[in-house]
């Protein structure tokens, strides 16, 4: 897969009113340079229509665009890949599905759980939730940046820190070992989405000049 430093994840309940692709322009534009469609309410018609729509915006852009959890939506659209949770289809019976040539990325809350994604073949993993969230409503209490420091020293695979990342704590992400984040509110319910892309895009550039 293609070299990515910041993840967004779509959020539609925290875009103020604004439109799904306006929201997900404006972060692409910013810095964002891979998107995951995650829509866990909608009809999976209305997903579909929101993955086609995010899927030409992401060809546009040259941007990585990955669904979560549903493997058929993210066939039909020719979707970069998707990502999957603990609960969700095994990694191998979706690559089964998917081919070798689609991206599939795993939520990982803990170090065993890295191992195997990494050993059964997953192209990257999400690492977290680091700090508190309320971004979503099934989620695992925070790993800490703690287990970012397991992960790596010991994974291999590219890794994304993910789960209640700000501005305001995001070093306390990077000095533990991440080069990667994801975020959902902070990006697309941000009143400046570009702008506040641009800033965690130009604190992810100083990190790795460092």
């Amino acid at each position: 897969m293609k070299e990515f430093k910041l993840y967004a994840i779509t959020g539609e309940e925290f875009h103020q009113g604004r439109e799904l692709i306006e929201v997900m322009e404006a972060a692409i534009l910013g810095g964002v340079d891979i998107i995951q469609l995650r829509d866990k309410t909608s009809s999976k018609r209305e997903v579909l229509r929101k993955a086609k729509a995010l899927r030409e915006l992401t060809e546009k852009h040259d941007v990585t665009f990955i669904v979560n959890d549903y493997i058929d939506v993210a066939l039909a659209v020719d979707a970069d890949g998707i990502h999957l949770g603990q609960d969700d289809l095994p990694l191998a019976d979706a690559r089964n599905i998917l081919g070798q040539d689609k991206i599939i990325g795993i939520s990982t809350h803990h170090i065993d759980e890295a191992r195997e994604a990494e050993a059964s073949g997953a192209d990257y993993i999400g690492v977290g939730p680091i700090f508190h969230t309320n971004s979503k409503v099934d989620v695992v209490d925070p790993v800490t940046t703690e287990y970012i420091q397991q992960v790596a020293a010991e994974i291999t695979i590219p890794f994304v820190a993910i789960g209640g990342i700000k501005l305001h704590n995001v070093d306390q992400v990077l000095e533990a070992g991440a080069t990667r984040i994801c975020m959902i509110s902070e990006i697309v319910g941000a009143e400046d989405i570009k702008g506040v892309c641009e800033q965690f895009t130009k604190i992810l550039a100083e990190k790795g000049e460092k």
